[in-house]
């Protein structure tokens, strides 16, 4: 498919191979991707990737991927620095929209972009905070362990009240991959909690951190930084949630990006309460 744009821009759908390239943009305007990002991005919708091309050669990147009938995800919106204002990141955008069809689209929008947003249709939902810094010393992660395959069905259900969107394609990507550290606090027989962690291109990131209470939260990420080996980790927490917000002050963190989620429409309800951390800010 191509955009009608300046300069013979082309967009097509990406693939994997082409990963490297958005994630290496992504990592430039320092994002921190995960180093195991996209094989688990693209199981949950292997179409929903673009990139502009010009003579060949990418200049633009967006993703929209679908999850279900009703709610898609926009991420990685990239313009290579040597071709910005020109129109290709607008022109790759059009195109890659009208993959969503009529679902609702939400994103996390860095700050520079939040007006472009909000003309093209997008309402702000909340803020959101990137906590960075070394990882504290571990306390207690009482009835905290290893995520096993007799979890994962819980796990998902567990992750389907708490995002506007199944995603089961994804999660068996996420908690198994290469790198990814996976924890769950039960209570009895249900689940309390669960939350991840990856390495990324500077130190390791934690996210989702899903959890019941405050107290369960603070048990899976003192488990998941006892992983990180006092090496940086970061979270990107809603700050409509206090606690967590208050969680990751007490842990030493520090205010390094914003973003903001929007939508272009109504969600599924979802326990909001319970995220203390976002999964990812690429796919929601």
């Amino acid at each position: 498919m191509s955009s009608p744009a300046a300069e013979e821009l082309v967009v097509s759908r990406a693939t994997l191979e082409d990963w490297p390239v958005i994630s290496g943009w992504a990592a430039d305007e320092g994002w921190n991707p995960g180093l195991s990002d996209g094989p688990a991005f693209f199981a949950q919708d292997p179409e929903g990737f673009f990139l502009g091309r010009i003579g060949g050669e990418p200049v633009s990147a967006v993703s929209v991927v679908n999850y279900g009938p009703a709610f898609a995800f926009l991420g990685c919106y990239l313009v290579r620095p040597d071709m910005r204002g020109r129109g290709h990141g607008l022109a790759t955008w059009k195109t890659a929209l009208g993959h969503a069809g009529h679902r609702t689209i939400g994103l996390d929008g860095v700050v520079a972009q939040q007006g472009n947003y909000r003309r093209s249709g997008f309402e702000l939902a909340h803020r959101t905070v990137r906590f960075t810094g070394p990882a504290p010393a571990a306390g207690a992660a009482p009835g905290v362990r290893p995520v096993r395959p007799e979890d994962r069905d819980a796990v998902a259900a567990y992750d389907a009240a708490c995002f506007p969107a199944d995603r089961p394609r994804f999660l068996a990507h996420w908690l198994t991959a290469p790198g990814h550290h996976a924890v769950v606090r039960r209570a009895g027989p249900r689940i309390a909690g669960y939350a991840v962690i990856r390495p990324a291109r500077d130190g390791a990131r934690i996210g989702p951190l899903f959890a019941d209470t405050a107290e369960d939260a603070r048990a899976l990420f003192s488990a998941l930084t006892a992983r990180a080996g006092g090496r940086d980790v970061a979270i990107d927490v809603p700050e409509t949630n206090a606690e967590g917000i208050a969680l990751a002050e007490e842990a030493g963190l520090t205010p390094s990006f914003e973003t903001a989620r929007m939508y272009t429409g109504p969600v599924r309800r979802h326990a909001r309460e319970r995220v203390f951390g976002v999964t990812t800010l690429e796919l929601g």
